[in-house]
């Protein structure tokens, strides 16, 4: 079981997460978008979803520090374990808060207006249930563990696993002490990046460089004079 957690869903779920983006692209390259729904709704929107993606964004951030940074690095650079922790706990938790936030609202403008509710698929539900999972998991893993169970280094037990993974000498002892709600948000997180490239969430891995190279676009006003009739040519 350690075996098939901890060394073949990590792999089944990147392999389906570089295929998948790839298909993706090339067979749906006019569904790679967010089906941006701004149209229906804006309130709402404005709120939520900037809370969501700079919370996302920090959250983000926060992980590829622990995750892919060895302990020792920090340590050699003068960051110590207590400094570290305090500012793991800090910046973790407001970052989590404000994504848990703005997600909420994301969610509940979803199911409340009217014309956004019908255009959500149920592949945008899955996307949104799993995410939210994920995040509340590694939100109560970052509060419970850290501020009311006196702290947990993950940096010295899913850090050396997560790295083992991607230099394949995968090492699933490593998660076998690990608490619960740090393996459950593993397990979902790999979950989320199996399902990632058949939803909207393609469009964080793109960005509009195009724009910045495309030429202008040329409007034309029509004549001042009479108006035109429509069986009339333009020109």
């Amino acid at each position: 079981m350690s075996v098939l957690l901890w060394v073949v869903l990590p792999y089944v779920a990147l392999t389906v997460f570089v295929l998948g983006h790839v298909w993706r692209y090339r067979y749906d390259k006019f569904g790679w978008t967010t089906r941006s729904s701004q149209l229906y709704e804006s309130r709402l929107l404005r709120v939520g979803s900037p809370l969501f993606h700079f919370g996302i964004l920090v959250v983000a951030l926060g992980h590829v520090g622990g995750l892919v940074i060895p302990k020792s690095w920090t340590e050699a650079v003068g960051i110590g374990e207590g400094l570290y922790h305090l500012l793991a706990v800090v910046l973790g938790t407001i970052a989590g808060v404000a994504t848990v936030g703005g997600l909420a609202i994301l969610i509940y403008r979803r199911r409340t207006v009217g014309p956004v509710f019908t255009a959500t698929t149920r592949n945008d539900k899955l996307m949104y249930a799993v995410l939210a999972l994920t995040i509340a998991l590694g939100l109560a893993a970052t509060v419970l563990a850290n501020i009311t169970g006196g702290g947990y280094d993950y940096r010295t037990t899913v850090s050396p696993w997560f790295r083992s993974i991607f230099s394949f000498q995968p090492e699933p002892a490593l998660m076998a002490g690990v608490p619960l709600l740090f393996q459950l948000h593993a397990l979902s997180a790999l979950v989320l990046f199996a399902i990632w490239p058949f939803t909207r969430l393609v469009h964080m891995l793109t960005a509009p460089v195009g724009y910045l190279t495309r030429p202008y676009i040329v409007y034309r006003s029509r004549d001042e004079g009479r108006p035109r009739r429509g069986w009339e040519p333009s020109r």
